[in-house]
């Protein structure tokens, strides 16, 4: 097997996820966990981080990995941005959560207002399930309908309204109104319309396709246009869940980069760089029913990330921080295809650059592919088998010539362990 880039020591990160098991449950639970975060084989993975700065963290071994998780989305700038944790810690001297919200929160939302094509107003929150949960509460709280249309391959969060049937702790109860559409499917949206007429509250969707376990995929040229116009024709809210792609396509928000107007455009990931925060935006014919909501969370004013927001937005805006990610974006997936292909590998590089996603299409049963990303992370670049990746502004064209060196290591070490290829 290769040793041009020797197989990370995960002796501590074993230590510690035994400590763990013992008193939180799983160990790590939900993504960034083992079992939902796919880390197979488990002992070629890190479970716990020591300290992360730019593109990299470090494990609790030492091991170091260009990052493009990204902690899941968050990290959009790179860890421990200056200028954006300069924001926070004069916020921090001033104040964080105070009876009275700090006046910055009101800057916050001018911000959001200025920035977002389609938003009049902003409502703060800590998670994105908060921004999808309450655009959704705001919707039925404006039409007095229940139902909600939702695209195959859905994720809008953890809420029982928004999982699905088959999952531990939901009910029926909790998705009897819940109704599913296909993807680039006018005419099966107008039979499901037409059939729950004066019932629909709302359809929600990611701005396109990025599900896991599975290729992403645009919308058909037309399509949110039409989408728009049903969703107009017949008093239903269209919500879009930018959570994930949100200032990365399109600074003005996901919607306006596909060309239509949402109602209510939820975000969260690449607000404020890490700092917790979410917001919905809405259209001003909505902010009525948002501010009735019996809707709040202890730490949703909390100022410090607010200040993070404003600093956060603001330097993407002054780095072109979509251009630079599509740029970068390209330039990983065409090196990562082309090492691919040098090797006898089919590597599929689909969704938008700054948001790609990979399978080795060799297996259809997914498992050559869990063995190179496997390999990949063992030897410090951090993927993940079956989500989407994240571009963040700290990459250098240097970590991407790396990747793709670790990469071709990679792809010799899985053809070594699979001779039938």
């Amino acid at each position: 097997m290769s040793n041009k880039f020797p197989l990370y020591n995960n002796t501590k990160s074993d230590e510690w996820y035994d400590r763990a098991t013992k008193v939180i449950p799983a160990g790590v639970y939900g993504h960034l966990g083992p079992a939902e975060g796919q880390f197979i084989p488990v002992n070629r993975w890190p479970r716990f981080s020591e300290k992360a700065k730019g593109t990299y963290f470090w494990d609790v071994d030492g091991n170091q990995y260009i990052d493009y998780m990204c902690a899941y989305g968050p990290n959009i700038l790179g860890y421990g941005d200056e200028d954006v944790d300069a924001a926070a810690i004069e916020q921090i001297k001033k104040g964080n959560c105070t009876t009275s919200p700090s006046k910055i929160m009101v800057e916050c939302a001018e911000l959001l207002v200025d920035t977002v094509h389609s938003a009049d107003w902003a409502f703060f929150a800590k998670n994105g399930n908060d921004a999808t949960q309450g655009a959704i509460l705001t919707a039925r709280a404006h039409t007095h309908r229940k139902k909600l249309i939702f695209f195959n391959n859905f994720y809008h969060g953890v809420s029982p309204m928004v999982q699905k049937i088959d999952y531990p702790g939901v009910t029926p109860e909790d998705v009897a109104n819940n109704l599913y559409a296909r993807w680039n499917d006018i005419e099966g949206l107008k039979k499901i319309i037409a059939e729950n007429d004066g019932e629909i509250a709302a359809l929600i969707a990611q701005p396109y396709n990025h599900g896991n376990f599975l290729d992403n995929y645009f919308p058909d040229a037309g399509f949110w246009k039409e989408v728009r116009e049903l969703c107009t024709k017949n008093g239903i809210v269209l919500i879009v869940d930018d959570v994930r792609c949100g200032f990365r396509l399109d600074l003005a928000g996901s919607d306006h980069f596909f060309g239509f107007e949402a109602d209510i455009i939820c975000f969260c990931k690449a607000l404020a760089n890490g700092y917790n925060m979410s917001a919905f935006c809405g259209k001003e014919f909505l902010k009525n029913a948002a501010s009735s909501l019996s809707y709040t969370g202890s730490y949703w004013m909390s100022a410090v990330p607010f200040a993070a927001c404003i600093a956060c937005i603001n330097k993407l805006k002054a780095i072109d921080a979509p251009k630079l990610f599509h740029q970068m974006g390209t330039e990983l997936t065409d090196g990562l295809k082309k090492a691919g292909a040098e090797h006898g590998f089919d590597l599929v590089v689909s969704g938008a650059p700054a948001l790609f996603y990979l399978r080795i299409a060799n297996d259809d049963s997914l498992l050559l592919h869990q063995d190179w990303i496997a390999e990949c992370v063992n030897r410090g670049v951090f993927f993940a088998s079956h989500h989407n990746h994240f571009i963040n502004a700290a990459l250098t064209h240097e970590d991407i010539n790396r990747t793709i060196e670790i990469a071709e290591d990679a792809f010799k070490a899985v053809k070594k362990l699979h001779p039938e290829l």
